[in-house]
């Protein structure tokens, strides 16, 4: 069978999978023709139904997971911007930077590297791996570490009763 009639076959099952993880109808149908356009571009798809379904499933996930994120990192410069276009924020903002940056040195070298990669160089996964030397897999686990062990030193400095210590688990 024809590519395309392959993905006419699943066409169905695809604008359902796509509705259930977006949150506005509206983002469906165009969900569903950008992962049908990767679909047709892609030169490694699988050739059968049984292979593509779960395929174009992933590329579905994918495809909304890289928007959630462009969309998440879109408002945060946006709010950035605006509080550093706001001068009541001006001295807190730069007081906020200096702390989180110090926070930052805290943390072991390895999570400072990946941290720098992903979130402020804004690599993606794959280039990451390449750059390390590691498996995709790996370098999700260790920003996800590197995530939370920031984001504990912020809650600790957050704290009022902050005794310098890492709160105790």
């Amino acid at each position: 069978m024809a590519p395309e009639q392959l993905l006419l076959t699943l066409l169905p099952e695809l604008r359902a999978y796509a509705l259930s993880i977006c949150r506005k109808s509206d983002e469906v149908d165009d969900l569903v023709q950008d992962s049908i356009e990767r679909a047709l571009r892609s030169t490694t798809r699988p050739r059968d139904i049984a292979g593509l379904r779960p395929w174009m499933f992933r590329v579905i996930r994918n495809l909304h997971n890289d928007e959630l994120r462009k969309n998440c990192v879109r408002r945060e410069y946006f709010a950035r911007e605006e509080r550093l276009s706001d001068v009541s924020y001006a001295g807190r903002d730069n007081e906020s930077d200096m702390q989180m940056r110090m926070l930052f040195q805290q943390l072991p070298p390895d999570m400072r590297e990946i941290l720098f990669l992903i979130d402020i160089m804004e690599l993606k996964y794959r280039e990451v791996a390449e750059i390390l030397d590691v498996p995709t897999g790996t370098v999700m686990s260790r920003i996800s570490r590197a995530r939370k062990a920031l984001r504990d030193l912020v809650e600790g400095c957050e704290r009022p009763e902050n005794t310098g210590r890492p709160k105790a688990r």
